[in-house]
């Protein structure tokens, strides 16, 4: 899950027929049992733990979750079904639905028991069960594994940090991570909170994804949430050649990279969503890793026709983009390496639409299309550097180009002010392929595109015939690229190589969120609704 800048599917779906899906889904849900957890205007519920009320439900079922700090230890007493971390919460059933009644006051905490709630203490992380050399393993929040049709809603989950299995996801559908294939299809998450009060340090354990889906097909839907503080990514989707996800109305903050897709495609789309104060904020790459296969690729399924007319599914469109700017956030790994002040970031990857977003108060790039080198020499065995090569242009290094991506009706304001040479709106690195990639149709504020290549959107405007970018070996665009994301060197601060570097980590503290507006709609009847 690793990215630069972080199949046996059943039936393919589109992602405008998501919505209808989960309709469905909800009403058929509505017959399940209740089974209530802790305790709500008094009156006690039939569990005090989540994970016993998850262990004692059936499928179709619901769990009901009064306000409370609970410090679930399901890790501690379930057995790993794959031999990594596994959550705090730990879901193997499929249809379950787990719903808090208050969005801020249901929390799901990862510190130890009888700590205050997220509690930013250090002493009071619980770090995970210990491995066989008693290594802490580190954990995750809630994580639904290889089943379909979980629902989790209105709930806050915090502090769970990586170990030596792994861990330090938050929220967490897994349909089978590192094993390239996909095993979990419909999902929905809605009016979740996801973040983390402390910073070890880079190398110590820590809080990598927000809200997450891995090795997924859908359809899924995560809806009106919030996520902050992570040192690789608020959100990710990711290994899965065609996702069937949406991500919509999110909000992400103060992480290294707001949004990362490894090696996700297909029938998915990132909509309507803010993203700010991170490192970078919208991140998309192929790499040869445990997200397998490769590479990253939007195009439809069997060529089909996608949502603007084209044969593109992955759609980037309508978000606030902005003051991405951050380099005192947590990072650690790869995401380190993210190009501090970039708006949309696509490596490596293809067949991509960035359309209708607004981009402001970027130091760096508006939107920035390159290829990724993978500097991996011992990718994991399921990894083969598929829509790679390994021939071009270094010798042993698993080398993505980006083709195919259109840039299209965005709005800029305000980019580039770092000022270095090739900052500005819009930047592409690639060889020469047919199709290359097409710019068109996008706005600066000051009524004038700044682009490198100069002139893009008149020598690039076309979506077909073969075209390259800047020469990503030696053009000055490749320069600032590799002095931004310090990919090979440290590249320290000099006049006409300005880029922000960390000087000391800082914690956003999780503001209030919207909380769901009727949280008993659609769950049977019990005592508590």
């Amino acid at each position: 899950m690793d990215n630069l800048l972080g199949t046996r599917p059943s039936r393919r779906r589109s992602p405008s027929m998501l919505a209808a899906a989960w309709l469905v889904l909800s009403a058929g849900a509505a017959s399940g049992a209740v089974l209530r957890v802790g305790t709500f205007q008094g009156q006690p519920g039939d569990y005090t733990s989540i994970q016993d009320a998850v262990d004692a439900a059936s499928p179709g079922d619901w769990i009901l979750i009064a306000p409370g700090d609970y410090h679930e230890r399901g890790d501690y007493t379930h057995a790993s079904p794959n031999g990594n971390s596994i959550g705090g919460v730990t879901i193997t059933k499929p249809n379950l639905h787990l719903r808090g009644l208050d969005r801020n006051a249901v929390i799901v905490d990862g510190t130890k028991p009888g700590a205050g709630a997220c509690d930013a203490s250090p002493d009071a992380q619980d770090l995970g069960p210990p491995d066989g050399n008693s290594v802490p393993s580190g954990r995750n929040g809630i994580e639904v594994f290889e089943v379909d049709g979980v629902t989790i809603e209105n709930l806050t989950v915090c502090n769970f940090l990586t170990g030596s299995y792994g861990g330090g996801n938050q929220i967490w559908w897994n349909g089978g991570d590192g094993t390239g294939t996909v095993n979990l299809n419909g999902f929905h998450g809605a009016y979740l909170s996801a973040t983390s009060t402390v910073f070890l340090g880079p190398d110590a354990p820590g809080a990598e994804y927000g809200i997450f889906a891995s090795n997924v097909h859908g359809p899924g839907l995560i809806e009106h949430t919030y996520a902050s503080n992570m040192r690789d990514a608020s959100y990710y989707v990711g290994g899965c050649p065609d996702c069937n996800t949406r991500l919509t109305d999110a909000h992400a903050e103060n992480s290294a990279l707001g949004y990362s897709g490894t090696n996700s495609g297909g029938h998915l789309i990132i909509e309507k969503s803010e993203w700010d104060e991170n490192t970078c904020g919208i991140s998309a790459n192929s790499q040869n890793n445990d997200d397998a296969p490769s590479p990253q690729d939007g195009a439809c399924p069997d060529n089909r026709v996608g949502p603007t007319g084209s044969h593109s599914c992955t759609l980037f469109r309508k978000n606030n983009i902005h003051d991405n700017n951050n380099p005192n956030v947590p990072r650690a790994g790869s995401a380190a390496l993210g190009p501090v002040g970039t708006g949309i970031v696509i490596a490596g990857g293809r067949n991509d639409t960035v359309i209708g977003n607004r981009i402001k108060n970027q130091g760096a790039w508006g939107v920035l299309i390159v290829p990724f080198p993978d500097l991996d020499l011992r990718p994991p065995a399921i990894a083969h550097c598929e829509g790679g090569r390994f021939d071009s242009p270094l010798s042993g290094i698993c080398f993505y180009d980006t083709f195919g991506q259109e840039v299209t009706g965005n709005r800029f304001t305000n980019v580039g002010f770092f000022g270095n040479v090739t900052n500005g709106d819009l930047a592409e690195l690639s060889y020469s392929h047919d199709p290359g990639n097409c710019w068109h149709g996008n706005r600066d504020a000051s009524h004038k595109v700044s682009s490198a290549p100069d002139n893009i959107q008149q020598t690039h405007r076309k979506c077909s015939g073969e075209q390259a970018g800047e020469d990503p070996l030696s053009s000055d665009l490749s320069t600032q690229v590799l002095c931004a994301t310090e990919l090979l060197a440290l590249c320290p601060d000099q006049p006409g190589q300005h880029y922000l570097r960390t000087t000391q980590v800082q914690l956003k503290p999780l503001p209030p969120q919207r909380t769901m507006p009727r949280p008993c709609k659609g769950v049977p009847s019990n005592p508590w609704c």
